[in-house]
């Protein structure tokens, strides 16, 4: 299973919203899903995405996002599943939105200090290239929005995860998880 974790810097954390950019570009967040998820005719079933939205009113909050028999999503419609789950939230507790997707209010470092036994990485064009990295079953990209990982959570990175690099440019988020999709679907139909 590989996982994605990905920090939306301004993304809304209660479901009053209807722009998805208007909602602290939640647009991305669901950009993200889509490539997360989705394949031509399909829903992946080797993903496990994760969402920290940290934008008003009340952040943080951890969308869990998974293939499970039931899960009410469709590309054309991401954005009311999203909105539809913040809805759901409850104080304290994980809940379970639909089938395959989650809700609770944790940070991103909480989060990733539950991976800390894992093989955790993110994305940096000044990172060892993506080409030389020998990746376990179950790697865990870390991946920002189009700001970023904030500073605070990149220091935090830097002493617990490995910095890697898809290439020389800036990409959408979005194209980033397609790319690590792709390129781990050859990387382990090769082995």
């Amino acid at each position: 299973m590989r996982e994605f974790i990905l920090i939306s810097n301004h993304g809304r954390t209660k479901g009053d919203w209807r722009d998805l950019m208007a909602a602290g570009r939640m647009d991305i967040v669901a950009h993200s899903v889509i490539s997360a998820l989705f394949l031509s005719n399909a829903i992946r079933s080797d993903v496990l995405l994760h969402i920290i939205l940290n934008g008003p009113p009340d952040p943080p909050k951890h969308i869990e996002i998974t293939y499970e028999e039931g899960l009410p999503i469709s590309k054309k419609d991401v954005g009311n599943l999203i909105r539809s789950t913040l809805w759901k939230y409850k104080p304290k507790k994980k809940v379970k939105a639909f089938p395959g997707v989650y809700v609770e209010k944790k940070s991103f470092r909480k989060l990733v200090e539950e991976k800390l036994d894992g093989e955790i990485y993110y994305l940096d064009k000044r990172g060892e290239d993506i080409s030389k990295i020998k990746f376990g079953e179950n790697p865990i990209f870390v991946i920002g929005d189009h700001e970023g990982i904030p500073k605070q959570e990149l220091r935090f990175l830097k002493k617990n995860a490995k910095a890697i690099s898809i290439g020389p440019n800036m990409y959408f988020t979005s194209q980033c998880i397609s790319f690590l999709n792709i390129y781990l679907d050859r990387y382990f139909s090769k082995r």
